[in-house]
């Protein structure tokens, strides 16, 4: 199964990447979801050029069913986080996933040679 880098895996590279201490680095990590925390409890918004924005939205109240029963109940109105990736990143992971699978399916596609 397939996973993401852990903090202390980014920390590392970044440490490595730009000649800092691993603490040095962790710091950086730390104070960047510091600064992401207090930016969306202020402006329901934070930012980062280049790789996506989180946004905090509002759900309302709603009515919904009980998935054993059937039986209709209320769901009530809540706060919820939403990361929207840039555009750029978007497409430039896309075009890169696009191409990497039209690759794969070109190899494994081909027809047998027929008789």
């Amino acid at each position: 199964m397939k996973r993401g880098l852990t903090k202390m895996e980014l920390a590392e590279h970044l440490a490595q990447k730009f000649d800092l201490s691993k603490a040095t680095a962790k710091r950086i990590l730390e104070e960047l979801e510091a600064l992401a925390a207090e930016q969306v409890k202020t402006t329901g918004i934070f930012s980062i050029p280049g790789i996506g924005k989180l946004v905090l939205s509002h759900r309302r109240a709603r009515t919904g069913r009980h998935p054993k029963t059937g039986e209709p109940i209320e769901i009530p109105a809540r706060a919820a986080l939403k990361f929207r990736i840039a555009r750029t990143l978007k497409t430039a992971i896309l075009s890169a996933s696009g191409a990497a699978r039209q690759e794969e399916s070109a190899g494994a596609g081909e027809a047998p040679p027929s008789a």
